[in-house]
């Protein structure tokens, strides 16, 4: 139990540098200084999709049909 609570005392320099920056960069982001929402950039994997049609309510059908099926022929095997 000694080692584990002596291990995080030794920090290599790379670690409390990352530390560091996390810390700043926390501190920016609650303050406001971090990057503003950018809508356009943000909203880019939106490209090239669609809407869903009004259509989807068959395939939710076809779907609970399959399921019900399965379940029948489980039922029904026991």
């Amino acid at each position: 139990m000694g080692l584990f609570l002596k291990q995080d005392e030794q920090r290599s320099q790379l670690q409390e540098r990352l530390a560091a920056e996390l810390r700043e960069r926390a501190a920016k982001t609650s303050q406001g200084e971090g990057e503003a929402f950018d809508a356009e950039r943000d909203s880019t994997y939106l490209k090239n999709t669609k809407t869903t049609t009004s259509l989807a309510w068959v395939w939710v059908l076809i779907a609970l049909a399959i399921i019900g099926l399965i379940v029948w022929l489980v039922v029904s095997t026991v």
